[in-house]
């Protein structure tokens, strides 16, 4: 017999089928009233001499024996929700009423070669989700508080028996089948054992498993992957009661994206209780749940509640029945004024990508500058020899020469988050190039304390020394514009700070003018030149000196 495949939904019984569960008690099924994610539910009755009634007290919901939530659910009454347990907690804590549906039994049954799992229980009548719809989307403050509060209750006691929820929300909260004050959270198909034999889960986050249950209630740990806690199930109540009372929640337009999800969680639980308070609907504040989700957010992983002061945040002054009737004013009217969730998270996302720039007055002024300075000729003894290009430039962006870009430095308040050492690196090349180099410079060496020095011991050595420093000079000055390009590429930011202050006597420069790293560095390179020439020079003429002594009738010039 082949297994069917796992997490479908079973094929039905026929009505009237029989079933036993482990204690020997026999159920008849009746109609199907409804279906989970992966499971069918019917009515019930004991009687299985006659039809099932239609108005019966008792459900069957069934499912494959492979599937998994029913398994889950099953383990979970009979752990932590057993009908005297149920009782003696009542008992203990005053309570007239908890909210768990009770359970009458489970067993496993085959029909058409397929195995089945059941359980039964109580009958209940319509869901919360069903009752918000009929009322515009929203409830009534008094009515939301009532709820949390008895959600507490619930809260606290399956946190005591070592389980979590996990997936609180208003299609899982049942009214009475009779009785519509009465109010169960039901399908336990998503409940965890967090605190096994007292033992507590570790906090450990695993991305693969992140974003699980509901996404509009989800936790923050969950979409981390983090494993279910009571923090967790709280922080879930709080997003559900949120939804209640304003008909909407900040990331309700983002839902098919659970990262954009869980960053504007994150940035609503961070701004607390800002955040909360200015989603106050008309006619009703969201004050006290403000309170409950900043007392959440105090809480650690592992933490134990304090229930009893959750409900007193939650308590109303409104007692007596529930009131599901429709509240005044539209779902979603802000008493301040509310953002549209889509603008609202853009605080959040932030951090996710480059922010575009709005400031477009001034983009336009720096494009008209930059237009300006374009249109000034340039000198021809600029246009030619090699370009200058910036080492690095496969790290960077490249910039398309179209488009004009300003000289003067973005003003400080205005954050960016890319990178501007390229704009600096670009601007200061460009100011290089419009500089204008002194005469002087241009076939000699700067005329300088050191140079001059140099110069005044170089007349010692005669005419052809001079000869040989000239055939130096008209090389380098080839050479010149190619090494002054190479040298600043390379050495400019390193030494251009370190031989500033030798320069400062230069006669070529004029008394408010302020030496760059180009000019610098060329002004290094002659004068490394001229000593290197100088040297041979002077051995060139002492050796000249010794032949003329040996040889006669040579005439020195």
């Amino acid at each position: 017999m082949a297994p069917p495949k796992k997490k479908a939904l079973p094929k039905p019984l026929p009505e009237g089928f029989i079933l036993a569960d482990t204690e020997k008690k026999k159920w008849k099924l009746g109609k199907i009233i409804g279906q989970g994610g992966f499971g069918l539910i019917y009515l019930a009755s004991q009687d299985v001499g006659g039809p099932v009634a239609a108005d019966t007290g008792f459900v069957i919901k069934v499912e494959y024996q492979e599937n998994g939530p029913l398994f889950s659910e099953l383990k979970f009454y009979q752990r932590a929700a057993k009908p005297e347990s149920i009782e003696k907690w009542k008992r203990s804590r005053k309570l007239d009423f908890l909210g768990i549906p009770r359970y009458w039994g489970f067993g496993l049954t085959e029909y058409n070669d397929l195995r089945y799992r059941f359980m039964a229980m109580d009958r209940l009548g319509s869901d919360l989700q069903k009752v918000c719809e009929h009322s515009g989307g929203r409830l009534k403050k008094a009515t939301v508080l009532q709820l949390g509060q008895r959600l507490v209750d619930v809260l606290e006691y399956i946190h005591e028996n070592e389980y979590v929820h996990a997936d609180i929300k208003a299609a899982n909260l049942m009214l009475g089948y009779k009785d519509y004050e009465l109010v169960y959270l039901a399908d336990y198909g998503l409940s965890y054992r967090y605190c096994p034999d007292g033992i507590h889960k570790e906090y450990k986050e695993n991305p693969k498993k992140g974003h699980n249950g509901t996404i509009e209630y989800t936790s923050v740990d969950a979409h981390k992957g983090v494993a279910p806690s009571r923090r967790s199930d709280l922080q879930i109540l709080g997003f559900c009661l949120l939804h209640w009372l304003c008909g909407t929640l900040p990331w309700e337009r983002v839902l098919n994206n659970p990262v954009q999800v869980q960053e504007a969680k994150v940035s609503l639980m961070d701004n607390l209780p800002d955040s909360v308070q200015h989603l106050s609907v008309s006619g009703a504040s969201t004050d006290e749940l403000a309170e409950f989700l900043l007392y959440v957010k105090t809480m650690g992983y592992q933490d134990k509640p304090d229930y009893q002061y959750l409900k007193v945040l939650l308590a109303s002054t409104v007692t007596g029945r529930l009131d599901f009737s429709a509240p005044q004013g539209p779902a979603g009217a802000s008493a301040t004024k509310v953002q549209d969730p889509q603008t609202k998270e853009k605080k959040p996302g932030r951090a996710r990508g480059k922010p575009k720039a709005k400031a477009l007055p001034r983009e336009e002024e720096d494009d008209e500058k930059g237009k300006e300075m374009k249109s000034k000729p340039v000198p021809p003894r600029y246009i030619r020899g090699p370009p200058i290009t910036k080492p690095h430039t496969h790290q960077k962006e490249r910039v398309s020469p179209a488009a004009p870009r300003s000289l003067r430095p973005r003003p400080g308040h205005v954050n960016y988050e890319e990178d501007d050492s390229e704009d600096d690196d670009e601007e200061e090349q460009v100011e290089s190039r419009s500089r204008l180099i002194p005469a002087c410079n241009l076939r000699r060496p700067p005329i300088g304390p050191r140079s001059q020095a140099k110069q005044r011991h170089s007349t010692s050595s005669g005419r052809k020394s001079d000869d040989l420093i000239m055939t130096s000079e008209r090389r380098e000055g080839r050479q010149k514009k190619h090494t002054q390009t190479h040298t600043h590429l390379v050495y400019g930011d390193r030494w251009g700070d370190r031989w500033d202050g030798d320069w400062e006597a230069s006669a070529c420069r004029g008394p408010q003018q302020t030496a760059g790293p180009t000019q610098v560095i060329g002004q290094f390179s002659w004068f490394v030149t001229a000593g290197v020439f100088l040297f041979l020079g002077a051995v060139l003429g002492v050796s000249a000196f010794k032949a003329s002594n040996q040889l006669s009738g040579f005439v020195w010039f």
